[in-house]
C-alpha cells in the first residue's frame, strides 16, 4: 500500500518446526512484536494519518490510548511532521509515556481507566478541531490494519486459515476484509481473552456485549465494548471467535520467551494460545497466526510464570 511504503516494516513470516509438531499443523506466526513501536498499530494510524488532507494536517491529531495505539499515532504524527495530542490513563506505565513522548507527541495524563482518557479526548477535539484517532471503530485504521493479512497471504498464498486477536475488533476487521477479497475461501478465525469477550457474546448472541469490568493479562485487548463499526465488519467476514483463559495465554508467553526468544505481550499471545489449546477447533492446515505485539512490562514477568504453572495439557 503506497501510503505506507518507508513508513512500517514488512514484519517477517516465521514457522516453528516444534510449534508445528505439537499442534499437528503448519504454523506461519506474523511477528507484529518486531513491528516499529512493537505493535501492528503503527499500520493503522499511519493510514489514517496519510489520508488527511493538508487543512485537517494543520490541526494536528488527538488520540486516547493506554499503550500501543499511543505509540503507532505519535510515531505516524511525526513521520508527517504534524502534531499529536495523545490522552493517557494517569497511572499508565512510565515506560510507555515517555516511548510516546519520544516520537514527539504531547501526552495528557488524566482519569483512572482509558475510557476516562477517551472521554477527554473526544472533548479536547470538539474545541481544537484536530482530527480523532480512534485505535479501531475507524474504516481508514481498519484499512492499514489490513496491510498485515496482504502480507501474509503475498509471501504464503497456501494459508487457508488466518488466526487473530480481537480487542475492539479493528485489526480482525481490516484483515479478514481484506483476506476474503484475495482468498474467498480463507478462514477467519478470532480470539479474545475469557476475562474481555463482548465482541465474542456479541457475535454468538450469547452473553453482555457491554461489560462493566474485564479481567485478562492480555491488557492490549482488554476491551468493555465492540465497535460499532467492527461488529457489522465482524459478523460479515469473521468465520467464528475463540476464547483463551489467563494461564494459557501465560504459558505461551513463557514458551515463546524460554523456546523461541521472543518476547510478546498478552495481547500478542493470545492467537497462539487459541491453536495450541484449540487445535481440534481450527480446521484448518495451514494457518497463520498474528503475534500482534511485544510491548510487555518485564517487571510482569514473575507472575507470568506463577500463572504459567502447572501447566495443563495441550490439545492434540
Amino acid at each position: 500500500m503506497a501510503q505506507l511504503k518507508g513508513i512500517i516494516h514488512r514484519t517477517p513470516l516465521k514457522t516453528s518446526s516444534t510449534l508445528n509438531n505439537e499442534t499437528k499443523k503448519q504454523l506461519f506466526l506474523k511477528m507484529e512484536n518486531e513491528q516499529k513501536t512493537g505493535a501492528f498499530k503503527v499500520r493503522g494510524a499511519s493510514y489514517k494519518i496519510a489520508k488527511l488532507s493538508s487543512l485537517e494536517a494543520s490541526r494536528g491529531v488527538i488520540a486516547a490510548s493506554a499503550g500501543n495505539h499511543a505509540q503507532g499515532v505519535a510515531l505516524a504524527a511525526a513521520k508527517r511532521g504534524i502534531s499529536a495530542k495523545i490522552f493517557m490513563p494517569a497511572h499508565t506505565p512510565k515506560a510507555k509515556t515517555e516511548a510516546t513522548e519520544g516520537y514527539g507527541a504531547q501526552i495528557v495524563l488524566t482519569g483512572e481507566s482509558f475510557q476516562e482518557a477517551y472521554q477527554a479526548a473526544v472533548h479536547e477535539q470538539k474545541s481544537s478541531g484536530a482530527t480523532f484517532v480512534h485505535p479501531f471503530d475507524d474504516y481508514e485504521v481498519m484499512t492499514g490494519q489490513g496491510t498485515v493479512a496482504m502480507e501474509m497471504l503475498t509471501e504464503q498464498p497456501d494459508l487457508d486459515t488466518l488466526i487473530v486477536p480481537i480487542g475492539g475488533g479493528g485489526l480482525i476487521s481490516g484483515m479478514a476484509a481484506a483476506a476474503k477479497q484475495l482468498k474467498p475461501d480463507i478462514q477467519v478465525i478470532g480470539v479474545q481473552a475469557e476475562g474481555a469477550k463482548p465482541m465474542r457474546n456479541a457475535y454468538y448472541h450469547n452473553g453482555p456485549e457491554i461489560l462493566s469490568s474485564v479481567n485478562t493479562i492480555a491488557d492490549g485487548i482488554a476491551v468493555k465494548q465492540p465497535g460499532q463499526l467492527t461488529l457489522p465488519m465482524i459478523k460479515k467476514y469473521v468465520d467464528g471467535i475463540l476464547t483463551v483463559n489467563d494461564q494459557q495465554v501465560a504459558e505461551t508467553m513463557i514458551r515463546l520467551l524460554e523456546r523461541d526468544k521472543t518476547l510478546v505481550e498478552g495481547a500478542g499471545a493470545v492467537a497462539l494460545a487459541a491453536v495450541r489449546y484449540h487445535a481440534r477447533s481450527i480446521k484448518g492446515r495451514n494457518c497463520g497466526v498474528v503475534v500482534s505485539g511485544g510491548n510487555m512490562d518485564l517487571s510482569k514477568l514473575p507472575h507470568l510464570q506463577d500463572l504459567a504453572s502447572p501447566k495443563p495439557a495441550l490439545a492434540k
